[in-house]
Parts: C-alpha cells; sequence; structure tokens
C-alpha cells in the first residue's frame, strides 16, 4: 500500500510549471478519445450530494470539459479553473453555448480563493495533481457551510485479459513497464486509497463512494490515440512509441478486426464539509 501512496503522490510533487503543460502534447488527443462520465453516475452524484438546480460549482482542473457539461447542460452555474491553456482553450469551445459556464486559465493553488461561495467543488481526475495539504482545506474554504466536495475517477480503459495477454509481448519487446493489467482488486485498492486521502485531510465527513463499470468499443486508430493520453505513454521515447504502436496497429487490425471492446470504471468519493 505504501507503493501506492507514493505513486499517487508523485503527480502532486511535479513542479507546478510542469504540471500545467503536462498534457499539452495530448490535448487534442485526450478532447477526442477520453470517455465522459456515464449518465446514471452523474445522476448518483446529484443525488448524493443535494444539488439544486440553482447550485454554484466550483471545478478544480476541467480539461477539455470531460464532466463539465454534463453538470453545463443541466444549467448548473460553474467556475472552472484549468492551468494547462491547450485545454483551457478546448474547454472555451466545448461549453461555448453554455453561458452559465466560466472557464480561467489558473491553477487551483493560484486561484484567489472565494471563501464559502459554492455548494459544490467538482475535480474529475484532476485532485491527485494538487498537493493534499494545499488542495483539501483550499476545497473546503471555498464550500459555504454543508457543501460537497466531489471527486470523480475514470480508470484507464482496458481490454479483456485474454486481449492484454495476446498484446504483451509487443510490451515486453519494446517497453516492458507498460505491460501491466489492472484486475478489479487492484483498481479497488487504488479507490480506496483515494478516498483514504480524503477522509485523512480531515475537512470533510460523511464520506461517500460509488462506481459504474462501461463497456466501449475502440477502433484501431481511437485506441492508440487514448493511449496517447496517459502519462506514461506521454513520456516514453518518440521513437520506441512509434514502433510500439506500428506492432499494436498491426495486431489489432488482424486478430481482432480493427476494433476492440474496452472496459472501464468511473468511480466518485463525495465528502461534505466539516
Amino acid at each position: 500500500m505504501e507503493d501506492l501512496k507514493q505513486k499517487i503522490a508523485s503527480f502532486s510533487k511535479k513542479d507546478l510549471e510542469v504540471r500545467k503543460n503536462w498534457y499539452s502534447p495530448a490535448a487534442e488527443a485526450y478532447n477526442k478519445a477520453r470517455p465522459r462520465y456515464p449518465q446514471n453516475f452523474i445522476e448518483q452524484v446529484i443525488q448524493l450530494s443535494q444539488l439544486s438546480p440553482d447550485c454554484k460549482i466550483l471545478e478544480v482542473g476541467c480539461g477539455p470539459g470531460t464532466a463539465t457539461i454534463s453538470f453545463a447542460q443541466l444549467g448548473y452555474s460553474m467556475l472552472c479553473l484549468e492551468p494547462n491553456p491547450d485545454f483551457c482553450e478546448l474547454a472555451k469551445q466545448n461549453c461555448s453555448s453554455y453561458p452559465n459556464v466560466e472557464i480561467q486559465n489558473t491553477s487551483f493553488e493560484e486561484w484567489s480563493l472565494q471563501p464559502e461561495q459554492f455548494d459544490a467543488v467538482l475535480a474529475a481526475s484532476s485532485f491527485h495533481w494538487i498537493p493534499a495539504e494545499i488542495g483539501y482545506p483550499k476545497a473546503a474554504s471555498a464550500l459555504k457551510e454543508n457543501g460537497h466536495l466531489l471527486l470523480f475517477w475514470n480508470k484507464e480503459l482496458q481490454p479483456s485479459y485474454e486481449v492484454y495477454q495476446s498484446l504483451s509481448a509487443i510490451y515486453q519487446k519494446y517497453a516492458p513497464s507498460l505491460d501491466r493489467y489492472e484486475d478489479w482488486e487492484a483498481q479497488q485498492k487504488v479507490f480506496q486509497e483515494f478516498g483514504n486521502i480524503l477522509i485523512d485531510s480531515g475537512k470533510f465527513q460523511d464520506i461517500q463512494f460509488g462506481q459504474v463499470k462501461s463497456d466501449v468499443v475502440y477502433s484501431t486508430d481511437e485506441y492508440l490515440m487514448l493511449l496517447n493520453t496517459y502519462s506514461p505513454y506521454i513520456k516514453l521515447e518518440p521513437d520506441i512509441k512509434k514502433a510500439l504502436f506500428a506492432e499494436l496497429s498491426q495486431i489489432i487490425d488482424h486478430d481482432f478486426g480493427g476494433s476492440l471492446l474496452l472496459s472501464y470504471i468511473s468511480a466518485f468519493h463525495i465528502g461534505r464539509k466539516i
């Protein structure tokens, strides 16, 4: 479990300027390939956090608006913070039809706190990028009395274990460190650790957890585009990535008809301000 804690903490330890631009090489791919959060997932969160239509939401690290749109289209007033300039522009484009959404190109750390102004603080696959000693107290300070922190997590999309085994030899050939498969138990441990960090902050109570499993089909090109959005692939040497992707493309086209059935878990933690 200590290794998992260190892995989660490693994201927030990156220099702020590095974090601001980390996803820039993959911003367009992220916008096109990353899945949104399922509608029944969003409905559960709204019900459990008792978000009325007139609630005001602060979103931390909105990316290209992956979760933003789900709330914006329901009429919620939103202030969305996004430190990456490329993501910020994409989010503005994606949310251009929602006048109730304001997007600012800034980090949560640098944002000028508006104390007790928000009914909910939302962070979709982003809060682990912020040092816990900064993120949780600042989120609590931004919330009104009894306001809620909404933490969303979309785990990596994965093919079946049988398909993974077929692809494993290619990874062993080019990028052994990327040859891994996260089973259900391993993913639950990750969610549990995220929940423990929320509890340990001492700023939130009545912690609620839920998850939804989804299946999607990606073409070969869509799947490779998706892989390009994950941190280990962003760090990969270009020549190695090119060779890896060429063989992955060949086997997916030849053995699996040019598409893969992928599954992923969307999970949430909800905490009420103490």
